[in-house]
């Protein structure tokens, strides 16, 4: 199986990664591969449109390990979460499948997806581990599909991520600043290669999707695409480290502190600050209401704090948690809100919530943050 027939798509192994081909030898040199063939045994590629009926239904064969000549105990489960036909021509399609058997002791999940995004973009939330392994919930969970890093080596670990504006593609952002683009996410540039004063620690996109901005730890910000560049607090002696950014749907963008302390440029107005307050946990990050006349930041604690036109919705602030809080993420509506622990836990206030990474069973401590 070549590359065209997998790309895009996503395979995580989660003791031990494998090529995104989905051709591995693992465990006494077996095999694994994934095949989408019709009722004639001819194999779909992405972005190839196959003249054939509408009833015509798509089939997977392979990998060896899900032969149960090969391990009785394995178990295998293929979805089709979406076959689209217009005119008889399949126009995309998103798979999803996992391979697993005790005897041989793997676990191959993955997904592959041809012309997909979601059908009501942002409508959910993924969680963002610093490996780059994405977990999604709602919106359609079609990220997931375009792939992710977990099978990629990295020079620094993931610190942020952003989406395209219809949400059929995305961006990641190392530490060094390097930036890793998928499906409609057009790559802009990055830091990656260049000597930073301080690491990297968010991004933003801008509101048409044309390009981002990236926010170093001292405040510096690197523009690309078509974010314009509207001023920084590189080169300013910082009370804190700069922690997060958002950008102001209308332009600009603000960056936020450790302590608080909020900083506007371009068409972003300072709505306040927690900067001269003495907070029980440092700030972690922030997001902007969808009209850009407001914006929240949480603290490791779970501590909400609402400024201008963001209502408070509440807080996990007098809570006991087991893990701290990494990030926050608001519905596009602005009636509400999520926050993420770093072991993947959701809180959803005034959201609906759409499940967690351990509510899958699955224990991590490496989550980075929330995108929406």
């Amino acid at each position: 199986m070549g590359d065209a027939l997998y790309t895009p798509g996503l395979v995580v192994l989660r003791q031990n990664p494998v090529p995104s081909t989905l051709q591995a030898n693992l465990q006494g040199n077996l095999a694994y591969n994934i095949f989408i063939t019709n009722s004639t045994g001819q194999q779909f590629q992405p972005g190839v449109v196959y003249q054939s009926s509408a009833s015509l239904t798509m089939s997977v064969s392979g990998p060896v390990s899900c032969d149960p000549t090969s391990d009785p105990t394995v178990t295998s489960a293929f979805l089709f979460d979406q076959v689209q036909y217009t005119a008889g021509r399949i126009s995309s399609f998103a798979l999803r499948f996992v391979c697993s058997g005790t005897v041989l002791g793997v676990e191959i999940r993955g997904a592959l997806a041809s012309g997909v995004v979601p059908s009501t973009p942002h409508q959910g939330y993924y969680a963002y581990e610093s490996t780059g392994f994405i977990s999604p919930y709602g919106n359609d969970a079609f990220l997931s599909y375009l792939g992710d890093l977990s099978a990629t080596p990295l020079n620094q670990p993931i610190v942020g991520m952003a989406q395209t504006t219809d949400g059929g593609g995305y961006w990641m952002v190392a530490a060094d600043g390097g930036i890793f683009a998928y499906g409609d996410a057009a790559y802009y540039g990055s830091m990656g290669g260049t000597p930073l004063n301080r690491p990297i620690v968010g991004m933003a996109a801008t509101p048409d999707g044309g390009g981002y901005w990236l926010v170093a730890s001292d405040g510096g910000i690197f523009a690309f695409g078509d974010a314009g560049f509207h001023g920084s607090m590189g080169g300013t002696l910082l009370n804190k480290p700069i922690v997060g950014m958002a950008a102001n749907p209308t332009g600009g963008y603000w960056l936020v502190a450790s302590d608080g302390g909020i900083f506007a440029f371009g068409g972003a107005q300072f709505f306040g600050s927690t900067g001269d307050l003495v907070l029980n946990k440092p700030v972690v990050g922030m997001t902007a209401t969808t009209d850009g006349r407001g914006y929240w930041f949480v603290a490791s604690d779970g501590g909400i704090f609402s400024y201008g036109d963001a209502s408070f919705h509440g807080s996990t602030g007098a809570l006991t948690l087991n893990r701290p809080i990494v990030g926050m993420a608001s519905v596009p509506s602005g009636t509400g809100y999520w926050l993420i622990a770093t072991d993947g836990g959701i809180f959803a206030l005034s959201a609906p919530y759409l499940g967690s990474i351990p509510g899958d069973g699955v224990t991590v401590d490496d989550v980075v943050g929330l995108s929406v």
